[in-house]
């Protein structure tokens, strides 16, 4: 059976799409081939890592991406954005994309504050985007 091929977008790719790429592996990779990518790829946030782990989700191996690397070169059922900059940036013809969604999450990087402060908006995205994930899949 050949797997679904989903991409989720965001602008840095370090926390909102390696989030979604994790839970959606997480719950249903036996299912889906999950990417994420960004527009201005900044590296894995270390928060994202720490509050994923905190869930019991591994982004092991995972590391940002250039949207570059599969425009044109990877044909994806889905492409996802998950930041409203994504959405707006993205090239608006994406050769091999069946469905377009976007979920808009805030960026938990823009966080100000203290480091428990900032872990918060972490967890209250990443609570967002699993919560989204787990609709989706329910909803596939």
């Amino acid at each position: 059976m050949n797997k679904q091929k989903v991409l989720f977008l965001c602008t840095g790719n370090s926390a909102r799409s390696q989030m979604a790429e994790a839970f959606l592996r997480h719950y249903a990779g036996n299912n889906y081939e999950v990417h994420s990518a960004g527009l201005k790829p900044q590296g894995v946030h270390p928060l994202a890592k720490i509050v994923m782990e905190e869930a019991g989700v591994t982004m092991e191996g995972q590391h940002s991406k250039h949207i570059k690397d599969y425009l044109g070169k990877v044909n994806f059922s889905y492409l996802i954005t998950v930041c409203a900059s994504a959405e707006e940036n993205c090239p608006s013809t994406f050769p091999g994309i069946s469905h377009r969604i976007s979920w808009h999450f805030d960026d938990p990087a823009a966080a100000r504050g203290s480091e428990e402060e900032k872990l918060n908006k972490f967890r209250q995205v990443r609570d967002q985007i699993e919560k989204q994930v787990k609709l989706w899949i329910n909803n596939q």
